[in-house]
């Protein structure tokens, strides 16, 4: 069996396995993870169409053709969606039912229930993209997230996640945020030497109605 193959059905049995589990055990007792329960439908409105083009450039130039990418946190599946475009492979996940569902239903394929405490995956990928995901792991355990998803990064692979800008930690609608600066940044990645910064960046929101700005990593994993 093939790579191709064998990733479907892993997907397929990943999912079966581990989603009412999780959605019991992980997903309702989270706040953050209700809100999106809560509010699938809005939140999938509002991201899947947004164009994030300018943020996929500095990572893909670090794939091979049909390479694989892991999409840590997918939500709406918008970014997974346009790298499956780009004739990229993808393996998306998120811990909320209803987001996965909506994902899985906008990209044509399984995305699987998972999350970044407790991930178990088979392989390791050429990319991993991790959009406005790691925001909401708390600052305390977010060095231990990275360092559990690094095992999943091929060497030399690319890494890319964001955050919101600034220093603070807080609630809003219940959902947790961790906001980081340039300085909290560059403290985080001391602590995870398997790591080399490429590039940080800064951007603004690309919603209309939303001001703030966004601290872009594009990382690659050393041998």
């Amino acid at each position: 069996m093939d790579r191709d193959n064998l990733e479907d059905l892993i997907q397929y049995k990943i999912a079966f396995k581990t989603g009412s589990r999780q959605k019991g055990a992980l997903g309702m007792a989270n706040p953050t993870i209700k809100y999106y329960e809560q509010n699938a439908a809005d939140h999938f409105r509002q991201t899947a169409a947004l164009d994030l083009a300018a943020l996929y450039q500095p990572f893909l130039k670090h794939l091979q053709p049909g390479a694989w990418v892991l999409d840590a946190g997918c939500g709406s599946g918008r970014d997974s969606k346009a790298f499956l475009n780009l004739g990229f492979k993808i393996t998306a996940f998120d811990l909320s039912p209803k987001m996965t569902k909506l994902s899985s239903q906008f990209l044509r394929q399984e995305v699987l229930l998972l999350d970044f405490e407790h991930l178990h995956l088979s392989w390791q990928y050429e990319g991993i993209w991790a959009s406005a995901s790691l925001l909401h792991i708390e600052r305390s355990k977010l060095v231990s997230v990275i360092n559990k998803l690094i095992d999943y990064l091929a060497p030399k692979g690319i890494f890319y996640m964001s955050f919101k800008y600034g220093d603070k930690e807080y609630r809003k609608d219940g959902r947790y945020f961790n906001c980081l600066d340039e300085s909290l940044f560059s403290q985080i990645l001391l602590q995870i030497p398997r790591l080399r910064l490429k590039k940080l960046s800064t951007t603004s929101d690309v919603r209309s109605k939303h001001k703030g700005r966004w601290l872009n990593a594009y990382l690659l994993r050393l041998l």
